[in-house]
């Protein structure tokens, strides 16, 4: 009897999970979306100010229809006193690539990227303008679990295979820093990489198409959202992206 009440809990309890699991599906317009990268550090005084103004994002209209946001926090400012836990070498990397590639003039943070190209009004005139008026494609990205596929039409055809980009975004997060430039002060965050990967896309025909697992995050958040965006291998410039949010989705 205790037996038979024992498995019948447990397949509640399996039924509800199952069914409290969403599969998410994103689709980009096909105008451009503009991905707005802001390369900042827990490190750098200079850094807060525009840690606040991305968070401001959060409740623009335009949030992921016309804009995706992401912040990659970089690493190249731990060794002043404070090891930033959202950094990761292979994001001061991708900044070091749009130097490569002229994109930007130079690394530094606070350094805003938008639609892969450095943006720096936003120290003296800080009002995002984003024009989508470029035809691009449409990007759909399906979500299941910790498995996504992806499918890519773009508006003119693309020669070679294409890299698609997904960085799992986490926001509500806090830090209590206690050295460096920062020491003192509790920093806020949203829009934080807290994980990223790459893969190379399958090209048939005029589409171009991945699937692959999630990134695994470093940090866990109370709220948590996806942006993926497809580039030309060699150029980290984005082409068409995407983004919305993880509701109900487990991400480990």
């Amino acid at each position: 009897m205790y037996v038979r009440i024992g498995l019948f809990l447990s397949l509640i309890v399996t039924c509800a999970a199952a069914a409290g699991a969403q599969t998410v599906h994103l689709e980009s317009p096909g105008p451009r979306v503009s991905l707005l990268e802001l390369y900042t550090s827990e490190g750098c005084s200079s850094c807060p100010p525009a840690d606040r103004w991305l968070s401001t994002l959060r409740d623009d209209p335009r949030l992921w229809r016309e804009v995706v946001p992401v912040a990659f926090h970089v690493d190249y400012w731990d060794y002043i006193g404070w090891k930033d836990r959202f950094a990761s070498p292979v994001y001061g990397n991708r900044q070091r690539d749009y130097a490569r590639n002229r994109h930007v003039g130079t690394v530094y943070t606070p350094g805003f990227v938008l639609a892969g190209k450095e943006w720096r009004s936003w120290f003296s005139r800080p009002i995002l303008d984003v024009k989508n008026t470029i035809a691009a494609g449409k990007l759909e990205l399906k979500v299941d679990g910790q498995q996504a596929q992806a499918s890519f039409t773009p508006s003119k055809p693309i020669d070679g295979a294409l890299e698609m980009h997904v960085a799992i975004l986490g926001f509500g997060l806090s830090s209590d820093v206690r050295a460096g430039e920062n020491g003192g002060r509790t920093l806020k965050h949203d829009f934080v990489v807290l994980g990223y990967s790459n893969v190379t896309t399958d090209k048939k025909d005029a589409m171009h198409t991945a699937s692959f697992s999630l990134p695994t995050v470093k940090v866990d958040a109370p709220r948590k959202a996806i942006a993926a965006w497809l580039s030309v291998p060699g150029d980290p410039a984005p082409v068409q992206a995407v983004g919305g949010w993880l509701e109900g989705v487990s991400v480990q």
